[in-house]
């Protein structure tokens, strides 16, 4: 019985996570298209309200698919609350589950990851500080930028 239902449900499942994944990155390269000021100005308006509201739903959607069920107990700092929020140990991608429960925060992430064909696309629109491994200077640069994003008075959305 579990092996016919998984033979059944793996590949269904395989199907509506790529299809998520590409909508994602749809809606992701269509906020971000012709942005003015990329990734030194936040994103505004529809834009932003693109990325929080689909892509927050898109990713909700996949994680349900795949048999995650989350549910918030508590209440969600805002913005004003909590300009900076903390998620440990981030080490996988469950990440994505946080992310996804407040809002499509910006994140910290290496400077690599925005490269990757449609997962960079996606990463991108999220407005993330990139860590750039080979510079020396990144460390400082990154904490000026999270600070900068923190003190700008809800301009930028929170850094996770």
């Amino acid at each position: 019985q579990t092996v016919l239902q998984g033979i059944i449900l793996f590949p269904l499942r395989a199907i509506c996570i790529t299809f998520l994944l590409l909508l994602a990155w749809l809606v992701a390269s269509i906020a971000t298209f012709c942005q003015p000021g990329r990734g030194f100005l936040p994103l505004e308006g529809w834009r932003r309200r693109m990325i929080q509201t689909a892509l927050s739903s898109l990713t909700r959607t996949a994680y349900f698919v795949m048999g995650f069920q989350v549910k918030v107990k508590g209440k969600v700092a805002s913005q004003s609350e909590a300009p900076i929020f903390v998620a440990a140990p981030h080490s996988s991608f469950f990440d994505a589950i946080i992310c996804a429960l407040t809002g499509m925060p910006s994140i910290v992430s290496r400077e690599e990851n925005l490269s990757s064909p449609v997962f960079g696309t996606i990463l991108s629109s999220l407005q993330p500080v990139a860590v750039s491994r080979q510079d020396p200077d990144s460390r400082k640069n990154t904490v000026a930028e999270i600070t900068r994003r923190a003190l700008s008075k809800g301009q930028w959305p929170q850094v996770i």
